[in-house]
């Protein structure tokens, strides 16, 4: 009876470990894999990341077929993506039917992919983008889920448009979350696809981003920003409800904004929240530990806003850091991952909501290439070209981390240069002609990380992606290494 007893016990522990990031835990979590890297992870790889950590849910930013491959034969929930850059195709109905083809039905069997949304662009309609979207969105929307409908798999597949958060906003006059209306620009398109969601019986789809709302801005309360109680409550007259946080605040500022145009019960995904790790001044491992924790125990006690309580399904935001993003937005882009370009964890974090932070199951049998950097040639006499050369490696490789607050800013001038030579060194996968810089670099064998500043090993990759040029970023690092070599 005692054996039984412990191996009863035993197996209800494996049980909760394993199921945390669903029945047993937190449900309705999943997260966003983005493959905007210079050195991606094998599918399979990350695939099993997935599996080890119990996460049961991916969002996907397009279909390609490696990763939907590596996804075939699990039981992980799918969410697709059509780009931005395809949505006027898709408005063309038999150009919808042979994407929904190629990238739906083509999987739908028994072991095929278990796809469960189809994301029709990403945040179109933000203000940014100038409108570019605004009338191949809808038309995009409707061809996808017809063609799904006709193909059969419009029951259980839906179609949904990710939308960031600025499509909703309350008066200046009336700044709280029971004065929500849709963008007026934008009012009557945004109604339409409600409409259109509820007919179909698809979610509305919202990313939201609290950290954001501190980014850029020093007196937005510091507090607010996270779920731990320490922030002054803002009242909204109307309801009278007291809000802590400004993702309840904002949920249900959408909340109101559906219920204006008649649908305020339409279910709710948030595509995407999350907090970087590195690139701003708040921007760190430590202010992520606090979000995701949480928000995690949120979570798993089923909480939900003051105006919808109760199960919400969220996808965090993201998976592993992507060093070939855009950092138009900010430096902070390519550090949103749980974790870090060579799937190992960044912090603990409790999936199961329940205070139990421990670190997460790495991505196993990762290679490396071979343990060497570069590094400023401290031997240098000719330094006038110190400057053109960091702004050329910081131009094609990931030097967001030397930023004013981040990770690496606590390095000495000849430390800057260091960190600038081996990004791109490493980019190169260690050709030796990539660390040269006029002969004001060298290869070391040493390792050259200082605190909390990490001087990486690139990791072996099947497939390379070109980083996009970062000028901005080369430049303004070019300015200061001048000024301290003044």
């Amino acid at each position: 009876m005692e054996r039984g007893y412990v191996m009863m016990m035993l197996v209800c522990v494996v049980m909760v470990v394993l199921g945390c990031w669903s029945g047993g835990g937190v449900e309705g979590l999943g997260v966003n894999w983005g493959t905007m890297a210079t050195h991606k992870l094998p599918p399979d790889t990350v695939v099993q990341l997935l599996k080890d950590n119990g996460i049961q849910k991916v969002k996907l930013f397009d279909a390609e077929q490696s990763t939907m491959s590596a996804l075939a034969g699990t039981s992980l929930e799918v969410m697709v993506a059509i780009p931005n850059d395809q949505l006027q195709a898709m408005t063309s109905y038999p150009r919808a039917k042979e994407w929904v083809r190629r990238n739906v039905t083509r999987y739908n069997f028994n072991g095929g992919v278990n796809i469960k949304y189809v994301a029709v662009g990403n945040e179109p309609f933000l203000t940014s983008y100038n409108g570019s979207f605004l009338n191949i969105t809808f038309p995009a929307l409707q061809n996808i889920q017809n063609a799904l409908n006709e193909a059969g798999v419009g029951d259980t597949i839906k179609a949904t448009v990710p939308l960031n958060a600025d499509v909703y906003n309350s008066p200046e006059t009336n700044p709280v979350p029971s004065a929500g209306t849709f963008r007026s620009d934008i009012s009557q398109l945004m109604t339409e696809i409600v409409q259109f969601l509820d007919k179909n019986k698809a979610p509305f789809t919202i990313n939201i981003y609290p950290f954001l709302s501190l980014y850029g801005n020093d007196d937005f309360p510091f507090n607010y920003a996270f779920f731990d109680g320490d922030a002054t409550p803002i009242v909204d007259a109307t309801t009278g409800i007291q809000y802590t946080n400004v993702f309840d605040a904002n949920f249900d500022t959408l909340v109101s904004s559906l219920k204006a145009v008649g649908y305020g019960d339409m279910a709710i995904v948030v595509g995407e929240v999350g907090w970087p790790t590195d690139g701003d001044k708040n921007a760190n491992v430590g202010n992520a530990y606090r979000f995701y924790n949480g928000l995690l125990a949120r979570l798993a006690a089923n909480k939900g806003t003051p105006l919808r309580p109760g199960f919400i399904e969220i996808y965090f935001f993201g998976l592993i850091d992507e060093d070939a993003k855009s950092i138009a937005p900010g430096s902070f882009e390519r550090h949103w991952g749980i974790f870090s370009y060579d799937g190992q964890p960044k912090f603990a974090i409790d999936v199961s909501g329940q205070g139990q932070n421990k670190l997460l199951m790495g991505a196993k049998n990762v290679q490396y290439l071979e343990k060497k950097w570069c590094m400023f040639n401290p031997n240098a006499k000719d330094l006038s070209k110190l400057a053109d050369n960091i702004n050329y490696a910081c131009t094609f490789a990931d030097c967001t981390a030397l930023e004013y607050g981040s990770s690496c800013n606590i390095l000495d001038a000849n430390g800057n240069a260091s960190y600038a030579f081996n990004m791109y060194y490493q980019v190169q996968n260690q050709d030796d002609l990539s660390c040269n810089f006029e002969g004001l670099a060298t290869v070391t064998t040493q390792n050259i990380s200082q605190g909390t500043c990490n001087f990486i090993i690139q990791i072996v990759s099947s497939s390379t992606f070109s980083l996009r040029p970062s000028p901005l970023v080369g430049i303004v690092l070019g300015v200061l290494f001048s000024i301290l070599l003044l």
